[in-house]
């Protein structure tokens, strides 16, 4: 199946395919689907190796394996259920992945993933903050904060004064071949969405990705836990690549926080493998 994410509005998401039996494929194999499809993300499921698991989830960039990734965890989630999955906890579904298990929770149609666990934190170090605004081409003092926000795919941000500011980016990601690199601004108080973000991942072979799950799950454990951002809030993303994305975010009061949005599947058929 191929599922558009965190866009309520067809071919206006993220998309994924979603190889439904990967089983006997060899990652070569699976590399190779990922760089064909030249979508963001390509997963295959698999059997678990675990009881915890509903099923254990491979997930590729055109380049290269990531270990975990937003918007695949949730279509590959819809894509299961629509193929007859059955949770074995209710409303949960368990994901095992490179990272560890990823649970999903299921309220009426909307899915929503809890952010794993950050593996690396803390703000950047000088030099490569300052590649960072060279290949954005942005002055240092525009950049309020910064972070790693790394929960696998190697994510760092830095945070603009405004929405507008990070609309208008124009990168030179030749200067930042290997970065995975977002930036967030804020929209104006009252407005439908909290922030605008724009992920840039030229490290795994995408130079600007329409909506990313696991840039906001990082970054939505760094600002709610600091008190920076409310505890549920809304991120708009891609309309500087012709999509509508909307990405919500809320922490409940044990820290643990959902990231979710649309998922719908718009394409299904078969694969020769």
């Amino acid at each position: 199946m191929q599922v558009d994410v965190f866009s309520a509005r067809p071919f206006s998401g993220n998309p994924v395919a979603v190889v439904l039996d990967g089983t006997g494929l060899s990652a070569e194999q699976m590399q190779e689907v990922a760089r064909w499809t030249n979508l963001s993300e390509t997963t295959f499921v698999l059997a678990p190796t675990t009881e915890e698991a509903d099923y254990l989830l491979r997930i590729f960039t055109p380049q290269a394996e990531l270990p975990f990734a937003g918007h695949p965890t949730l279509g590959s989630a819809r894509a299961w259920l629509e193929a007859g999955g059955t949770p074995r906890r209710g409303g949960r579904i368990v994901q095992e992945c490179g990272a560890g298990l990823v649970t999903v929770r299921r309220q009426g149609e909307d899915l929503a993933f809890a952010a794993p666990p950050r593996i690396r934190v803390g703000g950047l170090d000088d030099a490569y903050r300052e590649r960072i605004t060279a290949a954005l081409g942005i002055r240092r003092e525009q950049v309020l904060d910064h972070q790693w926000v790394d929960n696998g795919p190697g994510w760092a941000v830095v945070q603009l004064a405004t929405a507008r500011e990070v609309l208008d980016l124009e990168p030179d990601l030749s200067l930042i071949p290997e970065a995975m690199v977002g930036a967030i601004g804020a929209h104006p108080v009252g407005g439908e969405y909290r922030y605008e973000m724009r992920t840039f991942a030229p490290g795994a072979g995408v130079a600007e990705d329409p909506a990313c799950g696991s840039m906001s799950a990082g970054v939505a454990q760094w600002l709610t836990a600091s008190g920076a951002a409310p505890a549920a809030y809304r991120v708009s993303q891609g309309s500087r690549v012709g999509r509508d994305a909307s990405i919500s975010v809320s922490a409940d009061g044990d820290g643990t926080v959902w990231v979710g949005g649309d998922t719908s599947v718009l394409i299904r058929g078969t694969i020769a493998l």
